[in-house]
């Protein structure tokens, strides 16, 4: 019963990603006037989900070895995705060029990403602390919601419809039931985990940030919206944080 009630809650947590990309496709024509601002947000958004929500807690769960080294292996695994995705003709459906290889890379990080959230959620759930498993559920899922947005930013300038943005967003939270219920059934060993992965995710978002979306962002004649959009998603994503408590 009990793991049925986690596998539940970390699916309500994948769901709540796909609500991030509703203001996204709702914007409609008016899209293509604020894809600067639209693509600052995102920079923002992963940039301060990636040091507060997952850099943060490696370090304070253990600031060793096993944090430099899963920063160094998300980032050799986004520079590794990158390099492989560049000489192919990648493409879905009709679409293709460098916005679907972009829109993929986003999707591929943030979904990797979603595991060890997976994790602090069932091993939220295996502990004796009271409301804890409940604080966490609401703080992942509520974080998820920015996050689906920034999914959908790249698929929507490279063209992909609503439902396959909505879906795509929810998609890239799939893991979070699978690495909840693993974490419940084995928490002793998932535990030591935690560092590593959390440190893994945030080097690889941080580099799809520096190489993929700033320079997307910050283009010739969008430096102001862009500018604007990083604050905006950046100030979105810590008052987020501050209000669930994450320091």
């Amino acid at each position: 019963m009990e793991v049925a009630v986690l596998a539940l809650a970390g699916s309500a947590t994948a769901l709540a990603t796909g609500l991030g990309a509703v203001p996204v496709f709702l914007l409609g024509d008016r899209a293509e006037r604020m894809r600067p601002f639209l693509w600052g947000t995102a920079v923002g958004l992963m940039s301060v989900a990636s040091v507060v929500g997952l850099l943060v807690p490696a370090v304070d769960e253990d600031g060793g070895l096993s944090v430099v080294a899963g920063l160094a292996t998300g980032v050799a695994f986004l520079l590794l995705s990158r390099r492989s995705l560049r000489g192919r003709d990648v493409h879905v459906g009709e679409l293709r060029g460098a916005g679907v290889r972009r829109s993929l890379l986003v999707f591929g990080v943030l979904l990797v990403h979603s595991l060890p959230e997976g994790f602090a959620i069932g091993t939220a759930f295996a502990s004796d602390t009271e409301g804890l498993a409940l604080f966490v559920v609401l703080a992942i899922g509520l974080q998820n919601v920015p996050e689906g947005t920034s999914v959908a930013i790249p698929m929507q300038s490279a063209g992909f419809g609503r439902a396959q943005q909505f879906w795509a967003a929810v998609l890239t939270s799939v893991p979070q039931p699978v690495g909840a219920v693993v974490a419940y059934l084995a928490v002793e060993h998932i535990t030591g985990l935690l560092p590593f992965s959390f440190a893994f995710a945030a080097g690889a978002m941080l580099s799809l940030v520096v190489v993929e979306l700033m320079p997307q962002a910050f283009a010739r004649g969008g430096r102001r919206g862009a500018t604007a959009g990083t604050l905006a998603g950046a100030a979105l994503m810590m008052v987020l944080a501050l209000t669930l408590g994450v320091d």
